[in-house]
């Protein structure tokens, strides 16, 4: 599928035909309540010291979180083994769980995990994190050669290539009529940010999947909206995107 995805317009073109998921789609098929302004996730950057974080989520002493970090270059980290046994041996299964993804995930998504419970919506994160993977995976040349080696229904491949406007069903039966969230603020799209960067994409483009009349979307910035939450000035964008969402519609 990533040889199909167009990561200047942050959608999948099939021929003649351009499809993308939508935040209102992710809604109904993860049954999440709709997006809200004040509940969307955001990436907190002066929070909590590693070391509190650690405490918050094990549930153990500062003591014992100090004496067990480690520095891992410019980053504080805690081994492995350590999660482990606290996974193996915790008294709260409820923290086995939440250190269990602390374990995999890292202190980036179990921040999200935390905040889901206070009603923060995780569908503009996912959106993000789903076309940050697409378009890094179709800039890679190494690894778009190697999905297409995978590929063994080159029938369904033909299909996807030469598809046209009238062999698509544009709205799934499952899609409730409701409100569609197209822009923020002063951009003419939506700018979605996830855990470990922000994209942006243009819900104008899949009109005709609610059943409505298509045209051509204002698309112009729409990748400079793209980037990682690392390097000089990143914090500043977060900040500005964050409060676009203040002015949704």
């Amino acid at each position: 599928m990533v040889q199909f995805w167009n990561s200047a317009y942050k959608c999948f073109t099939f021929g003649e035909v351009d499809l993308l998921p939508t935040v209102e789609e992710y809604i109904a098929l993860l049954r999440c309540p709709k997006v809200q302004v004040r509940k969307t996730y955001a990436k907190v950057f002066n929070g909590q010291t590693f070391t509190k974080k650690l405490m918050n989520i094990s549930r153990m002493s500062e003591p014992w979180v100090t004496v067990r970090i480690q520095q891992n270059g410019d980053s504080k980290c805690i081994p492995w083994e350590n999660l482990r046994d606290l996974v193996l041996t915790h008294s709260d299964e409820r923290k086995r769980v939440d250190i269990f993804a602390l374990s995999i995930y890292g202190l980036a998504v179990t921040d999200l995990f935390d905040r889901l419970e206070k009603g923060i919506t995780p569908v503009p994160t996912i959106l993000a994190e789903t076309f940050r993977s697409l378009s890094m995976c179709q800039k890679s040349e190494e690894e778009a050669i190697q999905r297409k080696e995978d590929i063994s229904e080159e029938k369904w491949m033909k299909i996807l290539r030469n598809l046209k406007e009238g062999y698509i069903k544009w709205r799934a039966f499952w899609m409730v009529p409701d409100e569609i969230l197209y822009r923020c603020r002063n951009f003419d799209w939506v700018p979605l940010l996830g855990i470990w960067g922000a994209t942006g994409y243009t819900p104008f483009l899949a009109l005709r999947q609610y059943k409505s009349k298509q045209f051509i979307p204002m698309t112009y910035g729409l990748v400079k909206c793209e980037f990682s939450f690392k390097g000089a000035h990143y914090k500043k964008k977060v900040r500005e995107l964050f409060d676009a969402w203040k002015q949704t519609r």
